[in-house]
């Protein structure tokens, strides 16, 4: 018991036994007894102050087992009582039989005595807990939210002397916390009064302490303490946090996922991912942000080899460095080539021969293949081609192929190229035996040279952002969502298949630009270029002849994807670029007849 505290608390316990006896005393018998029942009185007070102290100090109440006037602390202390009134109790009636030792006090002191205590201590909490500590240049705050993420917070921030914030008041909508005090902070009204309670109590900011609130009302809260020119923060998701347990660093801005709704869907990926598990895995595209998170996860599952291929050094120098904490690029398992490099393929698959592939290497920006269709047919189409050569040449058992939801009824040299290695990929499942499909998912957040990223810069300097047309809508997964799909799809998807991540709504891109604008503080303008050529004013999941079944998870849809021949792709290889070149909208797909032939060669190579 070094604490000064602990021994205050100690020492209260002993006066609370003592003042406990004698208000039993004097209320009982009104403090008229003999000397030697006084004497057996003094010998109970003086043996349970020793065992108070003493069991006190074993279950660790003097020792900082517990907070002040907490519900556990109460539980402690009345175990204890129990244990000394029952014992000192015992020895008391032993040690003075007869008429000497007034029998009540064993039973009347010791709830009295468990009085004193706890109102010792409920009064030091309340006396501390609803002091202000001063802090001059802390801001003023109302809290969103009085439940118990609300209730964390507030008590955090009034015991805290060093906290940034001071509560003045919260705002609830649930009409039963109506006139509801927590440490002495009011609920002053509902979503309707926030701005107008925010300028009675000269709040500056709002923290929204609802851990389970929807995307829907993040956004309307946040626009309506934005549009009063309030500060607008959020503590994060339940599960985000340890223990369940507030903490002041768990404030913060909103994110952009807050107001996307695109929260990580939860997937216990070791339960279906044991096909990576000492297995050798080869990850194309390695060095990209998606490539690299997909190593990233793959790592955990413990394969024999982990091969990282990318064209981009650089690239694969940051990946290293982030799953080994080295970056000497001077091992085999770290692989630079091109994926058009069919013979340099032909050569890392001979010399690693890898049981799963995961392709993420691709073209991915629209408006520059829309400039050099030459360069998408290489790399998506032909570039595909050749890894699925090498993959089924080398007996790979998993080939999963990184889509996007531009190859659904696709009007771009994107959406076709990636359409075209979705249908090779099904192409080559059916001839190999294997485990061979697609992935196909919308914009992902945060990879490199996505959207957010070209907005951020164009506010860092200062502006303008841009935006194509204030109608134009996008799909949104975060990277780790991505990468999760990826790996559930070579467990869960059949040969063939192209797997479809149920993407929520799709979001305006205005309203992404704008939050970015008014989270950065600055006065930046947005500007609409119009659209680009080949692109689509809202992007769909499904072509207009597929239809998606759910099967081993809910929001996962299979579509079977109709296979293409590579010495049918061949037939119009020559076209097809001049043909993107010319007339964006011109779908690259075989015809109906070449389907059928199709059909008949993949049936004579299976036989």
């Amino acid at each position: 018991m070094r604490s000064p505290m602990r021994v205050l608390q100690a020492l209260w316990d002993c006066f609370s036994w003592s003042a406990a006896t004698f208000f039993v005393v004097g209320s009982r018998y009104e403090v008229i007894l003999t000397d030697r029942q006084w004497s057996a009185i003094y010998q109970y007070i003086v043996m349970a102050c020793l065992l108070q102290i003493a069991l006190g100090i074993y279950f660790k109440l003097y020792r900082g087992r517990y907070n002040t006037a907490s519900f556990d602390e109460s539980l402690g202390l009345a175990t204890t009582m129990a244990i000394v009134a029952a014992a000192v109790g015992l020895v008391s009636l032993v040690l003075h039989a007869g008429p000497e030792f007034p029998r009540a006090l064993t039973v009347l002191t010791p709830p009295v005595a468990l009085l004193f205590m706890a109102a010792g201590r409920w009064s030091f909490r309340a006396i501390t807990t609803t002091r202000s500590p001063r802090r001059e240049h802390a801001e003023r705050i109302l809290i969103y939210g009085a439940g118990n993420a609300g209730t964390q917070l507030i008590r955090l921030l009034a015991t805290d002397s060093s906290a940034p914030y001071i509560p003045v008041g919260l705002i609830d909508d649930d009409k039963a916390k109506r006139h509801l005090r927590v440490q002495g902070v009011p609920v002053v009204g509902g979503r309707s009064r926030l701005v107008d309670a925010a300028a009675e109590r000269g709040a500056t900011t709002i923290i929204l302490a609802i851990t389970a609130a929807t995307a829907e009302m993040i956004k309307e809260v946040s626009a309506l303490a934005e549009g009063a020119g309030l500060h607008f923060l959020v503590l994060p998701p339940l599960t985000e946090m340890v223990g369940g347990r507030v903490r002041l660093s768990d404030i913060r801005e909103v994110d952009l996922e807050d107001i996307l709704g695109r929260h990580q869907i939860e997937t216990d990926l070791s339960s279906i991912a044991s096909y990576l598990t000492g297995r050798v895995v080869l990850v194309t595209g390695a060095g990209g942000s998606i490539g690299a998170e997909l190593a990233r996860q793959v790592h955990r599952f413990g394969p024999k080899e982990l091969v990282l291929l990318d064209r981009d050094e650089s690239g694969l120098h940051a990946v290293q460095l982030s799953i080994y904490g080295q970056g000497l690029l001077d091992t085999p398992d770290m692989v630079l080539a091109d994926i058009r490099d069919e013979g340099a393929l032909d050569a890392i698959f001979d010399a690693h021969r890898p049981d799963v592939v995961l392709h993420a290497a691709a073209l991915k920006h629209l408006p520059m293949l829309e400039q050099y269709p030459e360069e998408g047919w290489k790399t998506n189409v032909l570039g595909t081609l050749n890894v699925l050569r090498a993959a089924e040449k080398y007996r790979c058992s998993h080939f999963v192929n990184i889509s996007t939801d531009k190859a659904a009824d696709p009007t771009s040299v994107l959406g076709q190229t990636k359409r075209l290695a979705e249908q090779l990929t099904s192409w080559f499942a059916h001839i190999s035996g294997g485990t061979y499909l697609s992935v196909r998912f919308g914009n992902v957040l945060g990879s490199r040279g996505s959207m957010l990223h070209t907005f951020n810069r164009q506010i860092a300097a200062g502006g303008p952002v841009t935006v194509t047309h204030p109608g134009v809508t996008r799909f949104f997964m975060t990277i780790p969502e991505a990468c999760q799909l990826t790996i559930q799809a070579g467990a869960i998807g059949k040969p063939g298949e192209v797997l479809v991540l149920d993407m929520g709504e799709p979001v305006r891109i205005i309203d992404v630009a704008r939050r970015l604008v008014a989270q950065s503080g600055r006065d930046v303008d947005i500007v609409f270029t119009g659209l680009r050529p080949g692109e689509k004013m809202t992007e769909v999941l499904f072509s207009e002849d597929e239809v998606g079944e759910h099967r081993r998870h809910p929001l996962i849809s299979h579509v079977p994807v109709p296979p293409l021949n590579p010495s049918a792709l061949e037939r119009f290889r020559r076209a097809v670029p001049e043909q993107l070149r010319i007339d964006s909208s011109a779908e690259v797909v075989p015809s109906s007849e070449q389907r059928a032939d199709l059909s008949v060669s993949a049936g004579r190579r299976n036989s």
